[in-house]
């Protein structure tokens, strides 16, 4: 199996429907404290595209090198591991020694997504030891392992834009749409924000945060949303929008647009007036609007793998799976150690704050 790197320049990333992976996504991050790198990928021969890395640092001395939703291209499923094994190598040579693992957030279906609809494996994903055996078949090291958490979505609620808007809706549970209707006679109305808007937007973060018990992101991660895009440039857009009912904000969401799919990227709500429903009409505003746009997906982020009360995101499994659509199930994030020992210093050290955020 033969694979090849080839370093270019992080502006010169091809348009992709995987935000993560765009040169919009490099700047956002670089506002963040990572250093991005880019390489075109060319496998048995074939340029099978292009993938974004991030350094960042991920505890004292110890960085990580970063791979978010990538690599976009996707080997038959037996060959996974032996994919990622030839790809870290062939890293491995533009990183420095301070870097002790490689993290692939992957984009690909999960080996068992199959198995979900069965209930071979309950209510979750096999256990990490499990998914590891299989993940290192084919592989010269068996040196993959699962990530301690995945970074972003190992489960998403994906809605098929290409279906009519009745067809929509009809594919929705009944409460979802009597919500939606519910949410529309008593008046709640949308209007497109902007980043003048954000300060309002954060303080409903930030109560919605406190009210499901998640880790609230800094002020300065929204702002970098806006603040890095490039209309000139970028394929990528971001849609902004708030709830509201008279002067009482009660809602938002943060879309973003990148290729042909449209992905929920933060969402907040009031205290206040949840009787209203306000984010029920507001998700149905979305996907009229990015579908009249023509994307073909709006990616509604994650969700439990199953109806699991015990899930931490069992709440937005509940929600989502109102608006209809399908779960899909991906591998979430894998690494590839360079540096055994301080790796295992690192896996400590996330699974220590995991727990003691």
């Amino acid at each position: 199996m033969n694979l090849y790197l080839q370093p270019k320049k992080v502006d010169a990333l091809h348009p992709t429907d995987i935000l993560f992976q765009t040169n919009y996504w490099s700047r956002v991050k670089c506002r963040l404290g990572w250093e991005p790198m880019a390489f075109d990928v060319c496998f048995q021969t074939v340029e099978k595209g292009d993938i974004l890395v991030l350094i960042g640092s991920a505890k004292d001395d110890l960085k990580i090198a970063y791979v978010p939703q990538g690599p976009e291209f996707e080997p038959d499923a037996e060959m996974y591991g032996a994919f990622l094994e030839i790809l870290s190598q062939a890293l491995k040579q533009y990183l420095d020694s301070s870097v002790v693992v490689i993290r692939y957030d992957l984009p690909w279906e999960s080996q068992y997504a199959i198995d979900f609809k069965s209930g071979k494996f309950g209510l979750g994903h096999p256990s990490a030891r499990l998914r590891e055996l299989r993940m290192n078949i084919g592989t010269q090291t068996w040196n993959l392992r699962k990530a301690p958490l995945d970074l972003t979505v190992a489960d998403a609620l994906i809605i098929d834009l290409t279906c009519s808007q009745e067809d929509i809706l009809s594919a929705m549970k009944p409460k979802t749409r009597y919500n939606i209707k519910l949410s529309r006679r008593k008046d709640v109305r949308m209007f497109d924000a902007s980043i003048e808007n954000l300060p309002l937007f954060y303080e409903l973060y930030l109560q919605t945060a406190e009210r499901n018990g998640f880790k609230a992101a800094s002020y300065l991660h929204f702002s970098a949303l806006f603040s890095s895009l490039d209309c000139k440039t970028d394929s990528v857009e971001m849609f902004f929008l708030l709830a509201k009912q008279g002067m009482d904000i009660l809602a938002g969401a943060i879309i973003a647009l990148s290729g042909r799919r449209a992905s929920y990227l933060f969402g907040a709500s009031s205290n206040q007036g949840r009787h209203l429903m306000a984010p029920y009409l507001l998700h149905w505003e979305v996907i009229k609007r990015v579908q009249e746009k023509g994307y073909l997906t709006y990616d509604m982020g994650s969700v439990s793998p199953s109806a699991d009360p015990n899930h931490p995101f069992y709440g937005m499994y509940r929600f989502k799976t109102g608006f209809g659509g399908e779960i899909v199930h991906l591998n979430g994030s894998w690494d590839y150690p360079l540096d055994d020992r301080r790796y295992e210093d690192l896996r400590n050290y996330e699974s220590f704050m995991a727990v003691n955020p």
